[in-house]
């Protein structure tokens, strides 16, 4: 006998019929019926009468029904001590972050760690970049976390998402080919953040390692700004995915010649202790993650495999 059975057992006691038990359960109707057959056949009695009716407890499934109802009570009893002693009942999680993360991921994983655990409150701050956010680890102002993998050693890190760098251009332009190449993007005039923004080092060294050169026309400080400018076609751009978002419809959003990305990882203090609702939150984390990336990666061009 399984407490799963016993759930369902109660489901259709409450209901009256299979087909309503199911849909409560967010199951089959089918699996409902063979579960309760299951039990039927283990216990030797029938415990429902069915018919046009419905499914109606017989005097035996009554009975049956009123211990199925301590059972699983004092299962959930059970669950709910097992939670106060993996300290998932209270507390805070504190949590840093940079702003594309703090935008696009952190809203729906703290609204998905408090529909698993209202009782646990959660701080975000958000700061310029990664460097910072490591700093706020290291001083004890954060139990959580975004930085750039690989990290330092005294950081104990968990992939979350791969954060490519896209390509933006304005409605009208086209491309030469099927695929757009470091030369389009060499000559096209560009909209971009400062040089000297952490994120954009990695890109003029990528693309000066093929031997291009951007033509950067224009160096604005509000990623969602160049976004605009690109969409108003004034130019285009390079910018992390995530750090784009929300594109509009009207923008073409490319992969690069050859794809340039950065490893993003929630970070917690090598060798301190963290309690159970950290590791928690972590979980969240990473099961949104994969979610963004899969999304990002259907709705950008592929690049040219040999560009």
């Amino acid at each position: 006998m399984k407490l799963s059975q016993l759930r369902i057992l109660v489901a259709v006691a409450e209901h009256e019929t299979f087909s309503e038990a199911a849909l409560n359960l967010d199951m089959s109707q089918s699996a409902v019926s063979h579960s309760i057959s299951a039990l039927e056949d283990h216990l030797g009695v029938v415990l429902f009468s069915r018919g046009r009716h419905g499914a109606r407890l017989t005097p035996v499934g009554d009975r049956i029904v009123s211990h199925a109802r301590t059972i699983l009570q004092q299962a959930d009893a059970i669950a709910r001590e097992a939670e106060l002693a993996r300290g998932l009942q209270g507390g805070q999680v504190r949590i840093a972050s940079f702003r594309s993360i703090a935008i696009h991921l952190l809203p729906d994983a703290i609204a998905e760690f408090k529909h698993r655990h209202p009782n646990i409150a959660v701080n975000l701050s958000e700061h310029d970049n990664y460097l910072q956010v490591e700093r706020a680890l290291r001083e004890g102002r954060a139990d959580i976390g975004f930085t750039l993998l690989p990290a330092a050693d005294d950081l104990d890190t968990r992939e979350i998402l791969e954060n490519a760098y896209v390509a933006l251009f304005p409605p009208g332009f086209k491309l030469a080919g099927p695929q757009l190449t470091w030369a389009e993007l060499a000559q096209h005039p560009l909209i971009m953040p400062p040089a000297d923004r952490i994120m954009m080092r990695d890109v003029y060294e990528h693309v000066q390692s093929y031997g291009y050169q951007l033509n950067v026309v224009s160096e604005v400080e509000t990623d969602t700004t160049i976004v605009n400018l690109v969409a108003q076609g004034l130019g285009a751009t390079i910018l992390p995915r995530l750090a784009a978002e929300p594109i509009p419809p009207q923008v073409q959003v490319f992969a690069l010649p050859v794809p340039l990305g950065r490893i993003i990882g929630a970070a917690v203090l090598g060798g301190a202790l963290h309690t159970p609702a950290i590791y928690a939150f972590l979980d969240v984390l990473k099961a949104l993650g994969s979610s963004i990336a899969a999304s990002a990666t259907r709705s950008t061009v592929a690049a040219a495999p040999n560009s």
